[in-house]
């Protein structure tokens, strides 16, 4: 087993992202950080390390207990990864998103270019 791993193949295989490659640009931009320094995709880590990815609105926090190179079931990365993410960053998750739900009628089509400018302000003016 190898001491070390690079950074996106562990994420990927602790299934913080669905692919490799996803994994990597998040690392390329910026999402991901090491014990508190920001990691390229071949940064490695080691059993100890500290991990921080942001996801959304949400920041995880992962503790590496056991490097690993391949991808793992969803029930053994308990063994490989400790989540360490604060309660209050798990509660963005749950919390309901206010959308934006136009009622049109059926058969209608597509909005008009007026509403579709409506449309966008409103998007514009709103905070997510």
């Amino acid at each position: 087993m190898a001491e070390s791993v690079r950074i996106d193949k562990y994420l990927w295989a602790i299934r913080a992202y669905k692919t490799r490659s996803e994994a990597t640009d998040a690392c390329s931009g910026n999402k991901v950080r090491v014990n508190g320094v920001p990691a390229k995709p071949s940064k490695a880590v080691k059993t100890g390390d500290v991990i921080e990815v942001h996801k959304g609105p949400v920041s995880f926090t992962y503790k590496v207990v056991q490097v690993l190179e391949s991808r793992v079931g969803a029930a053994l990365v308990e063994q490989y990864a400790l989540n360490l993410t604060p309660e209050s960053e798990l509660e963005k998750l749950r919390a309901p998103m206010e959308t934006i739900v136009l009622r049109r009628d059926r058969g209608t089509g597509r909005p008009t270019k007026k509403e579709r400018r409506e449309l966008d302000t409103l998007m514009d003016t709103m905070d997510f």
